[in-house]
């Protein structure tokens, strides 16, 4: 019988394992990594939930990641529902409403950081991040992302007394910027923006940072598609009909450095719209050569290659050493 192979690869970070009879750790890192990794599964994890696991590790640099990815293996083999949350530069291993374990940074935490001034629940306790959007399906798509992280998403619904922060930069990276460090400078949270947008080659890179409000003021998913095909409506070869979806993710916390982050996702034009699932332009965007659009592509595949899913990706390789930094 196959034993099933448990794989994780970033630029970064590179985890392969299995369950076996015997428990073995090994790594292509140093004796000094190998070492410091042993400490945190063994701090986190019981040993009766570690025994036979097989664990090598090829490239080292996010114990969140590591850790998550060794709880994902228990679950897949015991049924459980572990989960690995980031709190404050703690880790804890939490299932359900219980924490079963903390792993602590070697250097220690004071009791305030680690604890805060007031009273710890389920709901306050573990890092936060702060998405400036109220388009619940692209909070969506960031959830599924920072859950592998530990990490909670909220969006602007969750914070109605919130102003809206006009877009008047004329790039992607300005807008994005804008609304990150202006909403983190008046909440004191982690925020991630993103100016999203749709580039046609046909119109020399519109509706671009227009996207959004591209069939004017009171734009509308169903008005924008609806101008777009008009602007193209003599441009007849699909082959003349192509596309990009760009976006620009901004990250701003207080005392820290905004993180840019960007990614483009290749495709053309539809002449009708097709598709249920996504929002915005994606019944018109044709992916690539699969001749489907992104509305016809489940949230998994339209997570595995778009444009987001692209930035999002090479923002979780270094997202860790951003937010643990000085």
């Amino acid at each position: 019988m196959n034993q099933k192979i448990y794989d994780y690869q970033t630029n970064n970070d590179w985890y392969v394992g299995k369950w076996d009879k015997n428990t073995q750790l090994t790594s292509f890192e140093s004796p000094d990594k190998l070492n410091e990794i042993s400490l945190m599964v063994s701090q986190l994890f019981r040993l009766e939930e570690t025994k036979g696991i097989q664990l090598h590790v090829v490239k080292f640099s996010s114990a969140i990641s590591l850790l998550t990815f060794v709880a994902d293996m228990v679950n897949d083999r015991y049924g459980k529902t572990l989960s690995v949350v980031n709190h404050k530069g703690a880790i804890l291993l939490i299932e359900e409403e219980k924490v079963l374990s903390v792993y602590l940074p070697k250097e220690g935490m004071s009791f305030t950081d680690l604890f805060g001034q007031g009273e710890l629940t389920s709901e306050t306790i573990g890092d936060s991040i702060l998405i400036a959007t109220r388009n619940n399906g692209k909070t969506k798509e960031f959830k599924k992302f920072f859950a592998k992280l530990g990490i909670k998403v909220e969006n602007l619904n969750d914070h109605p007394e919130l102003p809206e922060v006009e877009e008047t930069g004329t790039t992607f990276e300005e807008n994005a910027r804008l609304k990150a460090e202006t909403i983190s400078q008046l909440t004191g949270k982690m925020v991630l923006a993103d100016d999203s947008g749709l580039k046609v080659d046909a119109l020399g890179g519109l509706p671009g940072v227009w996207s959004a409000r591209f069939s004017g003021a009171d734009a509308t998913d169903s008005r924008n598609n609806a101008k777009l095909l008009h602007e193209l409506a003599m441009v007849l070869e699909l082959k003349d009909r192509k596309a990009q979806f760009h976006t620009t993710l901004a990250v701003a916390a207080p005392d820290k450095e905004t993180f840019i982050v960007e990614a483009d996702w290749d495709g053309y034009i539809a002449h009708i719209p097709k598709g249920e699932n996504g929002f915005g332009y994606d019944p018109l965007f044709l992916v690539g050569e699969t001749g489907k659009t992104a509305a016809e592509l489940s949230a998994e595949e339209k997570n595995a290659m778009s444009h987001r899913g692209q930035a999002v990706k090479k923002l979780m390789e270094v997202f860790s050493k951003w937010q643990n930094s000085r």
